[in-house]
């Protein structure tokens, strides 16, 4: 039985460090710890993670053939109780570090819609992104690809936040740093949602 709160992961995606989507992503945590959670944090460009193959072979058995650091993070990504993702917007969708982890989410699709195993647990989930202002295609391709792999995940897109604007690490927090109250709350709703949920699978679990 679980005795402490529920486990937030975030996925920080952009190849830069510490810059303006990992700042608010480190808020969005920080926001989640205060409600109670737990948190942890995976940084896609630290892991040596290989792009996808396309080869189908997760169809056939549920599990991805290539052998790299991937596979920590999908025990990670199976532990959390929730999930936040941060990232800036490259060319109007995600930057390619965290487009080949959400590529490689392929076993999750195949487990469900070709294995027809039982789908993932419900799940909240939350994207906090970035932009520096000069994509005409904005948000809505980074946001929709998130959504994607969000829907394979079993995770419900409870919230964003959006920030444009921003290009050198410091310019969030001197030109917007209301961004960071809005990805604390976003943090607490995500934890409030999966005590929630957790909460309610114990009490199922107690009652069998």
């Amino acid at each position: 039985m679980r005795m402490s709160g529920p486990l937030i992961l975030g996925i920080a995606g952009s190849p830069r460090r510490h810059g303006n989507s990992e700042q608010l992503l480190d808020a969005a945590l920080a926001g989640a710890g205060q409600a109670g959670a737990r948190v942890s944090k995976l940084v896609a460009a630290t892991h040596d993670i290989r792009p996808c193959q396309g080869c189908n072979a997760c169809s056939l058995t549920g599990e991805c053939v290539l052998r790299d650091e991937m596979h920590a993070l999908y025990s990670a990504i199976d532990e959390a109780d929730g999930i936040i993702v941060g990232s800036p917007v490259f060319f109007a969708t995600v930057p390619a570090v965290l487009k080949i982890v959400y590529d490689r989410m392929q076993p999750y699709w195949a487990r469900t819609h070709v294995l027809k195993e039982p789908p993932p647990r419900r799940r909240p989930g939350g994207y906090v992104v970035v932009r520096s202002g000069g994509d005409p295609y904005g948000f809505v391709a980074a946001q929709y690809t998130t959504k994607s792999v969000f829907a394979v995940l079993g995770l419900d897109y409870i919230g964003e936040v959006k920030v444009a604007g921003v290009d050198s690490p410091s310019d969030i927090g001197r030109l917007h740093p209301e961004g960071f109250d809005l990805a604390a709350e976003l943090g607490r709703n995500v934890a409030f949602q999966a005590a929630e949920r957790t909460a309610d699978g114990r009490s199922s679990d107690e009652g069998a």
